[in-house]
C-alpha cells in the first residue's frame, strides 16, 4: 500500500478536508449536471463559470471567503439569464450570452484589483483553478448544508424537471410551470458550479460538472441509473485527483507537487474517452452492414466445366 498512499496521507488534516470537500462538490454537480446534458444547457454552465469567477475574484478583492462570491454572484448570475430568456432554446442562448459577456469583464476586473493589492499573492491561481488543500475545514459544514437543501430542491422538482428536460411542450399541457421549474435548476445548477468551484477551481468546475453527467449518459440509458453512475465517478475521480496531488510532491525531489485540478479533469476526460469505445465499436459496426447491404458480396464466377454441368 506504500507504493500507492505516500506516508502520511490518512493522518492529513487537509487531505481528509480535501476528501471531504470533494466529495460534496462531485455529488451535487453529477446530480445537477445529468440534467444540465438532458435540457441542453451545458452552456449556462459554462457561463456560470465565469459569473463564478466574478464573484470568487470580487470576495477576495474584498476581504471576504470565495466561496461567498462564487454562490451570490452565481445565484445572481442564473437568476438573470431566467429573467433575460424565456423558453425558446435561441432566446435563453441569448440571456446566456450576454450574462457569460457581462461576467467576463467584471472577473477581469476584479482578478486585476487582486492582483495588484501585494497581500493577494497567489488570487489568481486560487480563484481559477482551486486550492483545495488550502481550504479551511470551518467551511466544510456550510457547503454541505447547502449541499443537502439542493439535494431536496431536485428531489421536489424530479418529475416536472424530468418532464420538462424530455418534453417541454407535454409538460406545458400536463400544467407544469416551466419558468418555476428552470429558475429553480438555474439556481442549483449556480451552487452546484459555485461549490465546485473550490474544489477544482471556477474555470474547470465546468468539467465536474459535465463530465461525469456526459460519460454515464453514453454508459445508462436509465435517467435514475445515469444520476448514480455519474455520483461514482465524479467521486472516484475526485479522490483519485487528491491522492495523486497528494503523492505528487514525492515524485520529484523538492517538487511542490502537481494540483488537484489537473488530476481531476484528466481523469474525466479519460472516463469520457472510454466510455465512447463501445459506441465507435457498434458505429463501425453499423457501417459495415450498410457497406454490406449497399454493395453485396458478388459471387466468384463460374467456371465453363460447372456451367455446362448445370
Amino acid at each position: 500500500m506504500h507504493l500507492l498512499f505516500e506516508p502520511g496521507f490518512f493522518a492529513s488534516a487537509p487531505v481528509r478536508t480535501a476528501v471531504l470537500l470533494g466529495a460534496l462538490a462531485a455529488v451535487i454537480s453529477a446530480v445537477v449536471g445529468v440534467f444540465t446534458v438532458v435540457r441542453g444547457q451545458s452552456f449556462a454552465g459554462h457561463a456560470l463559470t465565469d459569473v463564478a469567477t466574478a464573484g470568487g475574484s470580487g470576495a477576495f478583492f474584498a476581504g471576504i471567503s470565495p466561496l461567498v462570491g462564487f454562490l451570490g454572484a452565481g445565484v445572481l448570475g442564473a437568476g438573470a439569464v431566467d429573467l433575460i430568456g424565456v423558453e425558446r432554446l435561441r432566446s435563453r442562448d441569448i440571456a446566456t450570452g450576454i450574462v457569460l459577456s457581462v461576467a467576463t469583464g467584471f472577473a477581469a476586473l476584479f482578478l486585476f484589483l487582486d492582483t495588484s493589492k501585494s497581500a493577494t499573492t497567489g488570487a489568481t491561481q486560487q480563484i481559477l483553478f482551486g486550492s483545495i488543500f488550502t481550504v479551511s475545514p470551518s467551511i466544510v459544514p456550510f457547503v454541505l448544508v447547502v449541499s443537502v437543501l439542493t439535494l431536496i430542491v431536485l428531489g421536489v422538482i424530479y418529475r416536472p424537471l424530468m418532464l420538462s428536460s424530455l418534453s417541454s411542450e407535454l409538460a406545458a399541457a400536463c400544467g407544469i410551470g416551466l419558468r418555476r421549474v428552470g429558475l429553480l435548476f438555474m439556481l442549483t445548477l449556480a451552487i452546484a458550479v459555485g461549490i465546485s468551484s473550490v474544489a477544482i477551481g471556477s474555470v474547470l468546475s465546468t468539467a465536474l460538472l459535465i463530465g461525469p453527467a456526459a460519460t454515464s449518459l453514453r454508459l445508462t440509458k436509465n435517467l435514475r441509473t445515469a444520476v448514480a453512475v455519474a455520483i461514482a465517478l465524479g467521486v472516484v475521480t475526485t479522490w483519485l485527483g487528491v491522492l495523486l496531488a497528494y503523492d505528487s510532491f514525492y515524485w520529484i525531489p523538492s517538487s511542490q507537487g502537481l494540483p488537484v485540478s489537473f488530476f481531476i479533469v484528466a481523469l474525466i476526460l479519460f472516463a469520457y474517452l472510454v466510455s465512447g469505445v463501445p459506441a465507435v465499436r457498434r458505429y463501425s459496426a453499423g457501417l459495415s452492414l450498410d457497406n454490406h447491404l449497399v454493395h453485396p458480396a458478388v459471387p466468384a464466377p463460374t467456371t465453363k466445366r460447372s456451367t455446362e454441368a448445370i
